[in-house]
């Protein structure tokens, strides 16, 4: 080859080389400067922000920058409620608004932490990221001659309209009960409000800093503490402690009474529902205003979760915003959670939680309060029915409107147990079927063609969560997953809101009429024991045999107790009907389910209707209103339906059942409820 010919291939391999090279170097993204930001309008700047074109740290978090049109968006004043839902549609359309105001927030903290970060206090700690600042943190009495006495993982916390109104702190540990209640004597505290429960899954959240019954008592340090009383509701418990201190003659020197308001259905890394929140915060003031009206002495409320962070600082801002509220008719929702992030570390944790916020309270802006006391059900029924010359519309329509645009969406992605190839044709209608983090699962062992599914919902009550299971007429294939889930779930008791026609292949029979014993599926076998039945409802009791097939726990020696239940049965409410013919043999039914219940061990009731939908919303929403009836004397309907709705928006689906939840609410009031009063005292 010539020396010539060989320069040229080297010549032609070099620019081969390069080319194949520049497509190799990553091209620079494009991406705009922050001064190029400026020229463009705000809703185009919020669209980018939103679709990830541009980011946040392009951005200037600061409120106070005037030339930053973005800083605009965050309401640096106090809302008035009449323009607080523009302000929640506009983050509606824009979510990265939330996590704008978020992060501008979360910038604000400065103060120093000494002596929450001291070695000899790090173990009364049960998050490094909750501590309290030492400005404002709570200094307990110290014991002589032991340093580090003064310190508890608690801090004072302004409400927006009174200094110190807080005092936010963890939940006690087994080192540091002690300490709590030294504190809650020695400031003197309103209230107790609680917001973890004590386990949740698998880790101890806060020890159970009070007696476990009303006959025990539980003394820590010089502070005696017992239980007076306590009231069991769905989501929260209200209990009131008696404290006392004693001299050496064992005499009673100083006592006092203390009321401790316990949310219990709040978990970890996850938010309440916002009408079940408002209730507890109502039940709370309700409370809390009258102590401090009788005693203008009396000391902040004290507010934990596990942690004294996230929970309670959310809790804060939904009650602080309330409070402002009702004295000046405004929120100022991002400058409290500012003001929350200078008193205390973690006080609300992340986005979900200050969103969370955003929407309880504009619940509370539409709804408002819609209790009102049973003495006046007559005459709110009445103007209930008055139309609106304006929008045409009576309040019981208005009412139904707005649960109707409440009412939480699922996707077939919370529903995906019901969607499932072997488990989709045991669903009356594939548009119903439950979220999987609502649905009882069955945990009885059938055979392998068997799954943990059936199409049926968990209902909250008034008094109990969980209260009801809602579920359809069996099919033929399903009947043995029926009396799997009365089983697996110890129902008390079974509520049959209809009767289908005799030998109906669409509603096959699911329980034995006769007295002989019927087995369902491959393990079930129900006996009858007795019967009962009267004008418009017929009653028996079963018990519920069951066979052990599962070879693990065959070898494992388990048992299956036989179980005893008692079915009732609706016969004046006929298929295709959107009310019975009889409402008084409706409240009866009720009646003779609590009468079961009270003998047995109120297990949840399980509510059958021909589809899973209709009728059985009806029966668990008035039963939740005569529950608060004959507790509280009061009548909410419209929570009630919004609170049977949660986890199944097909129940109460039409106006004519809403309406008529009304209607078995008065009659219970003016037929059943003195006598049910009499029964109780």
């Amino acid at each position: 080859m010539s020396r010539s010919t060989a320069s040229t291939q080297r010549r032609q391999r070099s620019r081969s080389t390069s080319r194949y090279a520049d497509l190799e170097k990553p091209k620079k993204k494009k991406t705009l400067s922050s001064t190029s930001l400026v020229s463009i309008p705000n809703t185009i700047k919020l669209s980018m922000l939103n679709s990830g074109l541009i980011s946040l740290d392009k951005v200037k978090l600061s409120a106070r920058d005037e030339k930053n049109p973005l800083s605009q968006t965050m309401p640096d004043k106090p809302t008035e409620l009449r323009h607080f839902g523009k302000l929640c549609e506009q983050r509606r359309k824009f979510p990265i608004l939330y996590k704008l105001e978020f992060q501008t927030a979360v910038k604000v903290e400065t103060n120093t932490c000494r002596h929450a970060t001291r070695k000899a206090n790090a173990h009364k700690n049960q998050n490094p990221k909750c501590i309290p600042y030492d400005y404002n943190r709570v200094v307990l009495g110290k014991y002589e001659n032991i340093p580090d006495t003064d310190y508890i993982n608690a801090s004072y916390v302004d409400s927006l309209l009174k200094p110190n109104a807080y005092i936010v702190t963890q939940g006690p540990t087994e080192d540091t009960v002690l300490d709590f209640w030294r504190m809650v004597w020695q400031e003197n505290c309103s209230a107790i409000v609680m917001l973890t429960k004590t386990f949740d899954f698998t880790k101890v959240m806060c020890v159970q800093y009070w007696p476990p019954n009303r006959e025990k008592e539980e003394i820590y340090g010089d502070i005696h503490i017992t239980v007076q009383s306590e009231e069991e509701l769905a989501n929260f418990h209200i209990r009131t402690f008696r404290l006392f201190k004693v001299n050496k003659s064992n005499v009673v020197t100083e006592e006092r009474f203390l009321l401790q308001f316990h949310y219990t259905e709040w978990h970890s890394h996850t938010c309440p529902f916002s009408n079940a929140i408002l209730e507890f915060r109502r039940r709370v003031r309700s409370v809390v205003g009258t102590i401090i009206k009788a005693n203008s002495q009396v000391g902040p409320m004290l507010v934990h979760c596990n942690d004294g962070g996230g929970r309670s600082g959310v809790y804060l801002a939904i009650d602080a915003n309330m409070e402002l509220a009702e004295e000046e008719d405004s929120f100022h929702v991002f400058g409290y959670l500012k003001k929350l992030r200078q008193s205390r570390k973690g006080l609300i944790e992340n986005v979900d939680q200050y969103k969370f916020v955003y929407d309880t309270l504009e619940e509370f802006v539409i709804c408002g309060n819609s209790w009102f006391p049973v003495k006046e059900l007559s005459q709110r029924l009445k103007e209930k029915s008055l139309k609106d010359n304006v929008t045409k519309m009576n309040s019981y329509q208005r009412e139904y409107a707005q649960i109707c645009k409440q009412t939480p969406r699922f996707t077939i992605g919370d529903c995906a147990g019901g969607h499932r190839g072997d488990n989709r044709e045991k669903n009356r209608d594939v548009l119903c079927v439950p979220p999987d983090n609502f649905r009882p699962y069955l945990t009885s062992f059938q055979g392998n063609s068997f799954t943990d599914y059936i199409n049926a919902v968990f209902v909250d009550g008034y008094t109990k969560p969980r209260e009801y299971i809602v579920t359809e007429w069996p099919l033929q294939k399903t009947c043995g997953e029926f009396w799997s889930l009365v089983y697996d779930h110890e129902c008390s008791a079974i509520v049959v809101l209809c009767q289908p026609p005799p030998n109906s292949q669409q509603y096959p029979s699911c329980w034995p009429e006769g007295r002989h014993s019927k087995k369902y599926g491959p393990v079930f076998t129900i006996d009858h024991i007795s019967h009962n039945h009267y004008a418009n409802i017929k009653s028996w009791i079963f018990r519920i045999n069951k066979k052990v097939i599962s070879l693990t726990e065959l070898m494992a020696g388990v048992k299956a107790p036989p179980r005893t239940v008692q079915l009732f049965q609706l016969i004046c409410w006929p298929m295709g009907h959107k009310v019975p013919t009889s409402t008084n043999s409706l409240v009866e039914l009720m009646n003779m389910v609590e009468r079961w219940r009270q003998k047995t061990d109120y297990g949840p009731v399980c509510v059958v209707s021909p589809d899973g939908r209709s009728r059985a919303g009806v029966y668990c929403a008035a039963n939740a209103c005569i529950e608060q009836v004959i507790q509280h004397g009061e009548v909410d309907v419209f929570q009630a339906v919004k609170t049977v709705r949660r986890h199944r928006p097909q129940l109460v689906d039409n106006m004519t059942e809403y309406k008529y939840c009304y209607d078995l609410v008065l009659h219970y009031v003016l037929h059943y409820l003195n006598k049910d009063l009499k029964e109780k005292k």
